[in-house]
């Protein structure tokens, strides 16, 4: 999940140290002391301080205060539990409302002081209530945690959850889900987790890893993405260029840069990545293998399973071929072909193994195709875009950015396509595609497709939107380590 945390009274003292530099300089000016125990805001009516002089204190104050804050109690314990868990940390804040000096390191400073662990730390206008709201949209954020009432309604009103951290100055609003303490948040976040858990996608990632670098961008992709997928296995699927590289080395490349990006995003992946098939349909290959086994052992187990392959389809046809009794538990996606308006499919993962498509294009199982060019050849991106979303953020991303420059198959490129990424984002929100149900073609002896009326269907993705999906890759993967 992805925890969006405010500062100022959810992670730090900021009233409690407030009000005690209150009640000291209240005794150096008419020294009235609390003439409103219950205001609405300690700023509003607790002394009888005039506006100005109340302004002027705070103005005069503010820094001093936020250096003296402490971490409510155990907060950092449980933020760094919630991190162990796999959560995504947002530290959302409103200190760029004009207060500080320099927000940005005072805020940095002290949440390194108090070792405060966190993806990301952003700061918003406390004097504008919609501006957290904007964020947690855009941000997809699961859950805020907000002591502010105003602010807390307005996340609520656009349908983010928030968990509002009892204060004395928040409790004329009585419909908030109220929380009191770190143990309580951690405890509420972890139950509200099993549930969401519960509703997530089943999937398969079937990959040619090491061939190009799309596939790394799309595992990376996928991992990053656990608040939408339980990941039951990573299978690896072979592939062949005409560059030396047999089947099974090609394999075996993949087996490791697999291990390698799971290592990265601190993924368990024991027992869960599985070698696939050493040869193609199109050969005669008809054995099984690891990565077989383990699509239909969990294709058996689950009510649904979606296996997204973005490589040449071998493995998924061994598996319907070995227990056709899958078909109804699967739902495949896969990155193969042209669109319909191409004359051929010359595709690198169709003409890999076009057995094994037509395999699965005969099994009826449920299916969508996500063709290459005219669709998926959109999603085009630069060595300059990636250097300024990934590079320095983390070790995966430096690497991606170096795997994209040259990806050991075509040479330097400045641009690219980066194929893979489409069969994950399209999971994650289909809302990005356009998509339409047609009749099963027909594959002609020169790859290409025959248009029939009187098949089974399946869905043709036409059109993608690459300005939401790359905004949500970069987003995750941009993600400081």
């Amino acid at each position: 999940m992805r925890i969006g945390i405010d500062i100022d009274n959810c992670l730090a003292n900021f009233n409690d140290v407030l009000l005690q530099e209150y009640l000291q300089h209240d005794q150096t000016l008419r020294n009235t002391g609390i003439i409103n125990a219950n205001p609405e805001y300690l700023r509003r009516g607790m002394f009888d301080w005039t506006a100005e002089e109340e302004q002027d204190f705070y103005q005069a104050n503010i820094e001093k205060v936020a250096k003296r804050l402490r971490p409510l109690n155990n907060a950092p314990k449980y933020i760094k539990q919630l991190k162990a868990d796999g959560h995504e940390i947002y530290i959302i804040t409103g200190r760029d409302n004009g207060e500080y000096h320099d927000p940005i390191a005072l805020t940095k400073s002290w949440l390194q002081q108090y070792q405060i662990v966190y993806d990301q730390l952003i700061f918003t206008n406390s004097n504008n209530k919609h501006s957290k709201t904007e964020v947690c949209l855009t941000k997809q954020i699961d859950v805020m945690i907000e002591d502010t009432t105003s602010v807390s309604l307005d996340l609520l009103a656009h349908g983010i959850k928030v968990l509002t951290m009892n204060t004395r100055y928040n409790q004329r609003e009585k419909t908030l889900d109220r929380v009191s303490s770190w143990r309580e948040i951690y405890e509420r976040i972890t139950n509200l987790n099993h549930k969401v858990n519960a509703a997530k996608i089943n999937v398969i990632l079937d990959t040619d890893t090491y061939n190009e670098c799309d596939d790394q961008f799309a595992l990376a992709y996928l991992l990053k993405s656990q608040d939408k997928f339980n990941v039951e296995a990573i299978t690896v699927a072979p592939y062949h260029h005409d560059n030396g590289l047999s089947v099974t080395e090609g394999l075996d490349k993949s087996y490791q840069e697999v291990i390698k990006i799971c290592d990265w995003l601190g993924f368990d992946y024991r027992g869960k990545v599985c070698k696939g098939a050493t040869d193609f349909l199109d050969n005669g290959y008809t054995a099984s293998n690891d990565a077989v086994k383990r699509i239909i052992e969990i294709a058996k187990k689950q009510d649904k399973t979606y296996i997204l392959a973005i490589g040449a389809i071998t493995n998924v046809a061994l598996a319907i071929k070995q227990a056709p009794e899958i078909i109804d538990k699967i739902e495949v996606i896969w990155l193969g072909g042209h669109s319909f308006l191409s004359e051929n499919n010359q595709e690198f993962n169709f003409r890999n193994d076009i057995s094994a498509v037509k395999t699965v294009f005969a099994s009826k199982v449920k299916l969508t195709i996500i063709p290459c060019q005219n669709v998926v050849s959109n999603l085009r991106t630069s060595i300059y875009e990636l250097e300024h979303y990934l590079k320095g953020k983390s070790e995966l991303g430096n690497y991606l950015c170096q795997r994209f420059y040259d990806d050991g198959v075509h040479g330097i490129q400045e641009r690219r396509v980066i194929w893979d990424i489409s069969v994950v984002a399209y999971l994650i929100n289909p809302a990005w595609f356009e998509t339409e149900l047609v009749s099963c073609p027909q594959i002609n002896a020169d790859t290409s497709y025959r248009l029939t009326t009187n098949q089974h269907p399946i869905t043709v993705v036409n059109y993608l939107d690459a300005d939401k999906i790359f905004q949500d890759l970069f987003q995750k993967l941009g993600a400081v380590q």
